[in-house]
Formats: structure tokens, sequence, C-alpha cells
């Protein structure tokens, strides 16, 4: 009786078809779009850059899948789970026709195409197909026509007719052959394993043509399009060009459609256009890896966990830049051949929990699942005082000596852990190049790939546990923003990232099966990836400059930000709207005024929005000498507006501090104190007062004492002075010539010439390095610095400081150790010409030593000294 009735709603169903009532179906007629179908979800994927969004939901009763665009008629067909034994006409408005064909199984119909004349070939597991004539002029038009055999069992979850040479094509799982099929009889022809997908073992549950013959596979697991040129061409015996072509969405009960004869834009690799239209040129785009002198992706080094971990947010900018300040001043390198190596033990993978102190992180760190041939211990402990992070525990990943892929833990008490790598960086030279799903577990996780400031490909995944059910069980937390994990509670926090996608999945399958060994995983809280996010932007002279990719066609987005003018106000809040008039690459500018840092979120109030975190290079003091006290310091707005041959080095600093020691204010050049070229300026400028000399150090990333770091020094008076500096004022103790071409700080630093506790002030405005190379008047005579040589030097007992003295007077030598304590004062009478002062050792001990001759009249060079 349920079948009759079944059919009698399929025949009164394909009447009213025929008298219209499914009129107002409209077809695809071969649009662009490749189409995804998972469950009963559509989703428009651009194959040239691999982004992806959702365009219908819920179009059925059940799920879809064996999907195909029918050339005959325009439509899209698929096979449905629910009714069963019926398939389904899909319109470009998603609007569906559903026919029953009761010649078809039951279940298991996840293979299908249809054919340029119109025959829809369907197909489960073994080697039965079925034929369903889809040609809307045939009088057998959505009726079954025969079942037919391959000639062999193979393991594929899709095929597609390429329009070229009208054949099927498929890749078998696990062995990754591709295979050329006789759709009319089932023969087929090996064409060998497709060369980038050896080693692989990935479901590929969608694939698609395009009009010049290539064919593009998806990966279920990770997302990843591959492309196979010309597969008409191959013969099973001549080499088969294979290649990456795009990042896309992970997916499951998938299958995938598109017009065969419909183009792909191609990106040419060495001409410096976006050939594609996907915002990427050249090396840039992924489909360029191993092409034109263009490196493959695998093969690039992975940054270090070590270097990793900073919060995202404003809150601890100043902890934060202090932290990479004293990294800088110790000489601080990561030694990766002299760190600990972590291997695996007897109790790898086993449950701890519950037997004394319980779990450590490193029970949740992977070991040998990516061929690594080394895994060593990076974690940078100095994040615990400064985060929210209460313990951290980071690997490498090495081979060949490089660093493969990370793993950063880190445990919180009261909420996420503040950081993100993709939040951060993307204003500061890093590039989202593509941001989708990879799949866990049958659960959706967002990946994304970065091109980091340094120019290296990263793939990234977070995700964060918590304990649930009174401690009993794990809950697996992945978002976008930070806002949307719960709060208040514990997490233990993974950033994962590698130079291979491949790595990425085999670790976070991992990661989660070693959280589900000591307390079993029974909830997922996971949300999808933003369909519109900023690639890259800049930040000068009060303008946001952002490059903004707009995958689903939003007309419009908005933009909330809270920003900062300087490191010491509060949070100013701003909101406009951004036109992007549908366009998939806007280059948009957005009026931001002088400011410090700035967070702020864009998006269309329908999918996930994108988060940004901007920080200028942070201003920041050193105190650390155990006499040194700040009484203020005050960091106000820049308003002049500089030339364009200047680079500014933005906002005013006021600082005073008492000491018997030393005071100093810094200002990175960047956030993280990466290195600037300035090659192209001559100088470096300010406007400052304050009291006594002010040193100004130009800090290199490549020079590893900080003692031999290049130096001026100019006198500080009550009123405020131009001074114009240039680069070859600035001198090393070693002798070398300043080049300028890895810059990361600049350090101004007082010193207590006499050792008792005097009250220090520096005022620095109008910073800027400028092509000007003339020395200023102010500087030439207030800050000329004559020489003044120790010999001998290195000295044992005793040496005599030798210099030339332009008039008589009374001075004083002073030597300081090498935190700038005062340990010797020599007063002295110096006479006009050559002057010897000895310097007796005494009870110094063996080390390097500053010697300042203090004088009203003359300014002298600091020498250095070595004790042996």
């Amino acid at each position: 009786m349920k079948r009759i009735l079944l059919l009698l709603l399929v025949i009164i169903s394909q009447v009213n078809a025929q008298v219209g009532v499914g009129s107002e179906d409209v077809p695809f007629n071969c649009d662009y779009n490749a189409y995804l179908f998972q469950y009963n979800d559509v989703y428009a994927i651009d194959l040239a850059s691999g982004n992806s969004y959702t365009v219908a939901t819920d179009v059925a009763e059940g799920n879809i899948n064996a999907t195909a665009y029918n050339p005959a008629d325009g439509f899209i067909w698929g096979s449905l789970s629910t009714p069963a034994k019926s398939i389904v006409r899909i319109g470009k408005n998603f609007k569906t026709t559903t026919f029953y064909i009761d010649e078809l199984p039951t279940s298991g119909r996840y293979v299908g195409d249809v054919s340029a004349e119109g025959i829809y070939y369907l197909k489960g597991g073994g080697t039965t197909y079925y034929a369903v004539d889809l040609n809307p002029d045939s009088d057998n038009y959505g009726k079954y026509i025969k079942t037919l055999n391959l000639s062999k069992n193979i393991s594929i979850h899709d095929w597609a007719f390429n329009a070229v040479d009208k054949k099927l094509y498929a890749v078998e799982k696990k062995t990754n052959i591709l295979y050329r099929i006789e759709a009319e009889t089932g023969a087929m022809e090996s064409l060998g394993e497709v060369p980038i997908l050896s080693g692989l073992n990935y479901t590929y549950g969608a694939v698609y043509f395009d009009a010049s013959g290539r064919f593009y596979i998806s990966a279920n697991q990770t997302g990843t399009i591959y492309v196979i040129q010309s597969v008409q061409e191959l013969n099973g015996s001549n080499s088969m060009e294979s290649n990456l072509f795009a990042f896309g969405p992970s997916s499951a009960q998938n299958d995938g459609a598109r017009c065969p004869t419909a183009p792909v834009p191609q990106e040419i690799c060495d001409n410096g256009i976006d050939d594609d239209g996907d915002g990427l040129i050249d090396c840039e785009d992924p489909s360029c890896s191993g092409y034109a002198g263009c490196p493959v992706i695998e093969l690039s080094t992975s940054s270090s966990a070590n270097q990793g971990g900073l919060e995202s947010n404003n809150r601890l900018s100043q902890q934060i830049s202090k932290r990479n300040f004293n990294r800088a001043k110790s000489n601080y390198k990561f030694d990766k051949t002299a760190a600990k190596r972590f291997s695996k033990t007897s109790k790898y993978g086993k449950t701890k929990a519950g037997k004394g102190n319980g779990f450590q992180l490193s029970d949740f760190i992977p070991l040998d699942v990516i061929n690594e041939e080394d895994v060593i211990e990076s974690s940078p402990k100095d994040l615990i005082n400064i985060t929210n992070a209460t313990d951290i525990y980071s690997v490498d990943y090495m081979r060949n000596n490089d660093a493969v892929a990370s793993i950063l833990l880190l445990k919180t008490d009261k909420g996420v852990y503040e950081h993100t790598k993709y939040i951060c960086d993307r204003l500061l030279g890093a590039q989202l190049i593509s941001v989708s799903t990879i799949e866990i577990k049958e659960q959706q996780f967002i990946k994304s790939l970065i091109r980091t400031i340094d120019g290296s490909l990263e793939f990234v995944l977070s995700l964060s546990a918590k304990s649930i059910n009174n401690g009993a069980n794990f809950g697996i937390e992945s978002h976008w923003n930070l806002d949307k994990y719960e709060n208040n509670v514990g997490f233990y926090n993974f950033q994962i990232w590698s130079n291979s996608l491949d790595d990425l999945l085999r670790l976070g399958e991992e990661v989660v099966r070693l959280l589900d060994v000591q307390k079993p995983v029974t909830s997922y809280n996971n949300s999808t990836p933003p369909t519109v996010f900023v690639r890259k932007g800049t930040y000068r002279n009060g303008k946001l400059d952002l490059q903004i990719v707009n995958t689903n066609r939003s007309e419009a987005i908005v933009f909330d930000g809270g920003l900062r003018g300087t490191e010491t106000e509060t949070v100013d809040y701003v909101s406009s709207i951004i036109e992007l008039n549908g366009d998939y690459i806007s280059n948009v500018q957005v009026e931001a005024g002088n400011l410090f840092d700035i967070g702020f979120r864009i998006g269309d109030g329908i999918q996930t929005p994108d988060d940004l975190f901007m920080s200028d290079g942070p201003w920041g003091y050193d105190d650390a000498a155990p006499t040194t006290t700040v009484t203020n310091y005050t960091v106000e707005t820049n308003e002049t507006q500089f030339d364009d041959d200047e680079y500014a080095v933005e906002r005013n600093i006021n600082l005073e501090a008492t000491t018997s020691e030393y005071i100093a204010a810094y200002r990175a050049l960047t956030p993280k104190f990466n290195p600037i070229d300035l090659s192209e300026y001559n100088s470096f400028k300010l406007q400052a007062k304050g009291t006594g000399t002010l040193i100004i150090r130009l800090v290199k990333e490549s020079v590893t004492n900080w003692e031999t770091q290049y130096k001026a020094s100019i006198d500080l008076t009550e009123e405020l002075t131009d001074y114009s500096l240039p680069f070859s004022e600035f001198k090393s103790s070693n002798g070398t010539p300043l080049e300028v071409n890895d810059i990361t700080s600049i350090v101004f630093t007082m010193l207590a010439e006499n050792g008792t506790e005097v009250t220090k002030s520096m005022t620095l405005e109008q910073l800027r390095f400028s092509t000007s190379s003339t020395l200023s008047v102010a500087s030439l005579t207030e800050t000329k610095a004559l020489d003044a040589v120790a010999i001998p030097n290195p000295m044992s007992s005793q040496t005599t400081i030798h210099f030339t003295a332009q008039n008589s007077e009374h001075v004083e030598l002073l030597v300081y150790n090498q935190v700038g304590r005062l340990v010797k004062q020599i007063p002295f009478s110096v006479v006009s010409g050559k002057n010897e002062i000895k310097l007796e050792r005494g009870n110094l001990s063996s080390g390097i030593y500053f010697c300042k001759i203090r004088s009203n009249q003359t300014n002298y060079k600091t020498t250095k000294l070595l004790m042996d």
C-alpha cells in the first residue's frame, strides 16, 4: 500500500512538472562555479581559489549524492536517500523536482555524472552501475535505461565526464590510480598513479572537469584540490602532469557537480599578473606550487613554536613588548641544536588520568605520525608571566635540521588562550591565502593557509579542549572568533602549524586521539570559517589599506573596531559600512587616524565574521636597574605630517625617572621586533629635550652582542631642539661601518654618570628616518665626539686613557660596568692638547667596561675597555 501511494505521489509530481508547476525552476546553464553537495546543503566553490560559501540549505527532504551537471538541460541532478529509489533535479534557484526510478537500489548511490547526451550514470559500491535518461527531448525522460558493470571493481567515490573525449574519469582511493572508463560498456583503462597523490589515503568525493580537459580532484578530509593536466592525452605509459591547485573545504557525505565545458581561470606563474582573479600573483598562488621557479609548498620550512604565542589584544601590549626587548637585549636566540629532544616512551598514548598527578601537557603531543626525524622541545616559558597561560609546552618537528611543523600547547584556567596565529600579522606583511575546513573524526575544523612575514607558507589549525561532565570527559571547541568560546572555564589550547596540509591533518587527528585516551571526547562545538575576510593590509599615515576577499559576494559589510591612539590611552570605538558591491576582491581604505593599536571585526551579519588585531611597533621603557624608579611615562600622538621621503616613527614620549644607574626607552619598529630594511634612508632625525647625554642605539638583528650595537650620543638641553644624525655617526666598538638593512628597534639610554641618584628626563618627538644626510648644526656643535683611546686594551693591572682636549678644564674619568653601574670615578685637570689619565684595575673583576670622560666643554667618545 505504501509503495502504491509513493508511486502515485511521484506520478503526480512528474505530471505537475510537465504542466508547469515546476516551470519556475531555473537551469544553471553552465556557470563557472563548482557545486559541492553535502548532505542536503549546497556550497559554491571557486576552483581557482578554493574558496566556498553556502548557497542553499535543506534543499531536499533526504541527503543528496552522486550529483552531476546535465549538459542536455542545464540542471544539476542527484540521487536522494529519501524517498528511496529517487533522483532529483535541482535548479539554480534550488527548487527541486523528484523522480522515482523503481529499478534503482534503495541505498548506496554516491557516484554519478551525466554525459553530453543526457545519460545519467549512477553507481554505488561494487561494479554495478545504472543508466537513466535525462535528455528532455527524449520520450524516456526521467526513466531507467539499463544496468551495466565495470570491467574491474575499484573503490571510487565520484567520477566525471571529460567534454574533450566524452570519457568518464575517476581516481581510486588508496592506490591513487587514475582510470578512464567507457560509460556505455564499462571498459576501463588504468592511466597510472597520480604523482601528486602518491602516498596519500584520502577519499576523493568530488571531482570536476574544465573545458580544456583538466581534471580537478578534491580530497574529503583536507579539502585540497589537485589538478591533472589534459587527461585525454594520457595513455598509461606517458608522464602524467599533476599539481596542487587550491585549498578548498573538507566534506563528508558529499559529491561535486560542474559544467564540464566551463573554463577554469589559470594563473600564469611568471608574468606578474593575477590571471585567475583570486587576488594572488604568480608564486603567491598555490596553483603555481612547483611551477615556473615557484617553490613547492610542502618544501618550505615552518616557524618555531618558541617564537609563537603572543596574544591578539591590546591588554598586554606593554608586557609583550618588554618580553621582546629583553630577548633582544640579552641576545636571546633559540638554539635548536641544543634543545632537548622529546621522544616516545612506553607510556605514550596510555591513560594517566586519576593516577598520581594525572596527565601532563606532553601527554597530548603526537609522535611518529609525520615521519619526523627529531622532535625538540621549544617551549616559550617567558609567556607564562605575561599571558593568561598557566602552563606551556611546545615542540618543533624536524627534518634535515629544519622545523616542518610545530605544536604550541597552553593551559589556561579562566577562558581560552587569547591568541590565534591568523588574527595577528595580516596588517604587518603576512597574508591569509585561504580559509576553509579540515575534517577530523567526522567533525569540521577551520584550517587556514598563511604566508608569513618572511614569505614562508604555513597551514594552521587551532582547537581547545575543556573538561565536561564533572571532569569525566573532554569537550572540544574550535572557533574563528575568540568570543565564541565558553568563558570562565579552563582549556587546553592547541595551536598546530605545518608546512604540509597532510601533516597538519595527521597531527590534528593524533591530538584528538590523545585527548580521547585521557578523557573520552564526547562533544564538539565548532564554527564555520568566515566567508568575507581580510587577506592582507597595511597601516600608514592614519589609514588602513585592506584587501578583502568576498567569497559569497556580499554587497556591503560592517566594520566595528576599538582603537587606541597611544600606548597610554583608553580605547575608542568606531563603526562604519564598507561597500564591496559584490566584488570578489576589493581593495578598500579605512580612515583610522593616528593609532597605536586596533582590534576590529568585519562581517556581513550572516556568516562568521573576521577578526583582526594590529599593533604598531610599541614604545616601552627599561627600568631593570635596581635603583631606577619611573616617575612619569606618557605617550602622545604625533600630529606632524612627515614628508613622503621619510619613515615616520609614530608617537612622542615623555619619560622621567630617578636612578643611580640608567634609564632607557625603546621603540620597536614592528610589534614583534622584526627587522626593517632602512637602506633607502640616510639619517635619523628627532626633536628632543631633557637632562644630560642621550645615547641612541640602532639595534640590528644580525648583531648578537648588545655591547657592539651601533650608537651615537647627543647632549640634551631644557629647550626642544632639532637633531639630525647621519647613519655615519652611529659607531660600533668593533669598528665596522653601520649597515641599516636589519634594524629592529631604537633604544634611548641615559646614565647616572657619578653613581649617585639623579633625576633623568627625556622628551622625544617627531622621530623619523630621512633621506637627508646632513648633520644638524645643533648636533655638530654640541654632540660631535672626540676620540679617547685606552692603551693597552685589553688590560691586566693598569691602562692609560689618551685623548686631546680643546681647552683647559677639570674633567672626570667615569668607568661603568656592563649593566651601567658606575664602578670608578677619577677627577683630572686637563690642558689644551694631548692628555693621559692612568687607570688602575684595583679590585675590578674581569669583563667589559666603559670609560667616559665627563666634560663641561667637550663631548668625548665612550671607550670600551676589556679587563683580562
